[in-house]
């Protein structure tokens, strides 16, 4: 036994307690919003970044691969930065499966718009179909 631990005590019962779920510090802006809507804008920014560094290097395919994949991560960075505390504010008001299912429809719109600004490709029938499909699954997922 190690001086000065507790007999009985394993290394896990003398960490420190993870801080409370209502202490999780929002910006000022967002402050006086309930954390269902934080969640969501947080959610919206991230994917924004999550969508620049998944396909923002496919508008410059002649840059080094190498490049892409160091800038990719330099963008992904900002996106975990938003992701991260969105999921943790939105665990307060969302069930796991709720927020996944919102992050998902928050990606294929953000995506839809990415591709038609960004990438110049056509919006197609598809991605309303598809959509469509996603609000339904929203739907099974919050309607317990």
């Amino acid at each position: 036994m190690r001086r000065g631990a507790a007999p009985g005590l394993t290394r896990r019962d003398r960490a420190i307690p993870p801080r409370p779920t209502d202490e999780i510090s929002v910006p000022t802006f967002l402050s006086n919003l309930p954390p269902s809507l934080v969640a969501i804008v947080l959610l919206l920014a991230s994917n924004v970044f999550m969508t620049f560094a998944w396909y923002g290097h496919l508008r410059y395919k002649s840059s080094p691969l190498l490049l892409a994949i160091v800038v990719s991560w330099g963008i992904a960075f900002f996106e975990y930065c938003l992701q991260v505390p969105a999921n943790r504010i939105g665990s307060q008001t969302f069930t796991t499966a709720q927020l996944k299912i919102t992050q998902e429809i928050i990606t294929l719109a953000v995506f839809a718009v990415f591709s038609v600004t960004f990438l110049g490709e056509p919006l197609r029938w598809n991605y309303l179909a598809a959509s469509v499909c996603m609000l339904a699954a929203a739907v099974f997922i919050f309607a317990v």
